[in-house]
């Protein structure tokens, strides 16, 4: 206790700040591979899976264009706040009898599952812009990826504990569990977080939620083929393929499926050191257009030996490991220029704006996902994600070429 007495101000509002998003984030993997592998196993098609989570992604959408302006008037903490509210409301709808788990019923449950996401990765996000000094740029790119590593580690961790969970406890038993925790937290989130964090000193319009910078525009454009290029594959897909190509059971897919994020977790923690930037000034969109290029031969690889019917097993297992690499590597790098490229007061209006961008390639990317792979199979999935990436490598090359602190 005395160690942490002893820290900065500034260094324990960012442990409050990432406890909290740690323990959203558990919960928000859990909860997806629970509905995954709970509804293929009641018999929906990979489409009908994949409209479950339409709300999640549309309400993800406007969570952040409008919760930037939120954030900026009513301050971070109590965003984030409402964020960890509404996801506990969220697994509490789920508590109702089997009969009442109707596809409206739980849309309506991952809408406000969305809602709660968003909310509280862009606060997260935004809050250390706040608390890093504005000439530490190379700080700021670790403390960013920090913050977005230990979070899609911890994601992987949901994962393989919602297939674990769904397997010991039943589905009630792991979303009661679950809602449990996350009060606890809510709670200790409502002691601990310091107040009006990142609310502007001029009150934001409405008509704020539109980025004027053009930085901004172009890294949110790039962002949005970026993720729709992971989720048009990866998060329908690729775990019915791997239930029903290869037999792999809810153990099996939970858990490798886990260690892929865990992995992916890590990588991004260490991007800084991967783009050669681990000290002094942060990246600039060179490296943003580097790493696309690199990116957008690994799911052409994958695809060609689904066609050719080429080692099939090994092409997509060490194809994903190599995507996950490369792929955390993009998101960290653009995780830290929208940080860097936002305004300093009102942080969250620009920060809201560009993961309105993330929430819409998701959206995309989620009913691409069952659509493709129920009509046309996992090969196909993976030449739009080949020609997603390729969208986002031609955009970034209108990303600054300066300093992007600058």
């Amino acid at each position: 206790m005395t160690a942490l007495a002893n820290l900065s101000p500034a260094i324990r509002q960012y442990m409050v700040v990432t406890g909290n998003y740690w323990a959203f984030t558990l919960t928000d993997g859990a909860l997806r591979m629970l509905v995954v592998l709970y509804f293929y196993g009641l018999g929906y098609s990979p489409l009908e899976i994949a409209m479950l989570f339409l709300f999640y992604e549309i309400f993800g959408v406007i969570t952040n264009l409008v919760g930037g302006w939120l954030g900026a008037r009513l301050g971070l903490n109590r965003t984030m706040n409402i964020g960890l509210f509404l996801q506990i409301v969220a697994l509490s709808m789920l508590l109702v009898p089997a009969s009442f788990l109707t596809v409206l019923w739980v849309m309506g449950a991952q809408a406000l599952s969305g809602i709660a996401k968003d909310l509280n990765k862009m606060s997260a996000k935004s809050s250390i812009k706040l608390l890093v000094p504005g000439d530490a740029q190379g700080q700021l790119y670790k403390w960013v990826a920090l913050l977005t590593g230990s979070k899609n580690a911890l994601k992987g961790v949901g994962f393989f504990l919602g297939g674990a969970l769904l397997s010991l406890f039943g589905f009630k038993g792991a979303i009661l569990g679950m809602a449990v925790a996350l009060t606890l937290v809510w709670i200790a989130s409502l002691v601990s977080l310091k107040k009006d964090l990142g609310k502007a000193k001029n009150k934001p319009k409405f008509g704020d939620i539109f980025s004027k910078s053009a930085a901004v525009n172009y890294l949110s454009a790039a962002r949005l083929f970026l993720f729709g290029a992971r989720d048009v594959w990866f998060v329908v897909a690729l775990p019915v393929f791997l239930a029903s190509t290869f037999g792999w059971d809810h153990w099996y897919v939970g858990g490798f499926l886990a260690l892929w994020i865990i992995a992916y977790g890590i990588v991004q923690g260490f991007a800084p050191h991967f783009t050669g930037k681990a000290s002094g000034k942060g990246p600039d969109g060179r490296q943003a257009l580097g790493w696309a290029l690199v990116l957008a031969v690994i799911p052409a690889a994958i695809a060609l030996a689904l066609t050719f019917d080429w080692q099939i097993e090994f092409a997509v297992i060490a194809g994903l490991l190599a995507f996950g690499a490369v792929f955390a590597i993009n998101s960290s790098l653009h995780s830290y220029l929208i940080v860097s490229y936002a305004g300093k007061d009102g942080v969250s209006l620009d920060v809201g704006f560009y993961y309105m961008a993330n929430a819409m390639g998701r959206l995309i990317g989620t009913l691409l996902s069952g659509w493709l792979y129920q009509d046309y199979g996992l090969a196909v999935c993976l030449w739009v994600s080949t020609g997603f990436i390729a969208l986002t490598a031609l955009i970034s090359v209108r990303l600054p070429r300066n300093e992007a602190g600058e």
